[in-house]
């Protein structure tokens, strides 16, 4: 059977779990219940910003937009992790040395490579 210490220690993660999957659940079936189900035209029109749209609205955007955007977010959190290393390059030795260094070398690797492919350029 399961210990009283061990059930004691994870009763508030459980109760925690609990609560959060019963208000996740009511605060998506309110809406639903009270909501107004009726739609008419103007409701349905486009919007933007208070006018009619000038022109049609699922035009493409450029890639190159998402590429730029998404190589930021990976170089951004790349970066996060050399505030740790640093915190316990004494503790961690040379061992934990040459694996960042390691580390930051592949990142300059890629880096370059998609300058050099343009990936960078506007």
């Amino acid at each position: 059977m399961l210990d009283e210490a061990i059930i004691s220690a994870y009763l508030p993660v459980l109760l925690l779990i609990g609560v959060a999957m019963f208000l996740g659940t009511v605060i998506i079936l309110i809406p639903i219940f009270t909501g107004l189900k009726k739609s008419y035209a103007e409701k349905n029109s486009q919007y933007e910003c208070g006018f009619k749209s000038f022109d049609k609205t699922s035009k493409q955007f450029d890639v190159k937009f998402y590429l730029i955007s998404m190589l930021f977010i990976i170089f951004d959190i790349e970066i996060a992790f050399l505030f740790p290393w640093a915190i316990v390059l004494q503790d961690i030795g040379m061992t934990g040395f040459i694996s960042m260094m390691i580390f930051i070398f592949v990142l300059a690797i890629g880096f370059i490579y998609e300058w050099k492919k343009g990936a960078l350029d506007s």
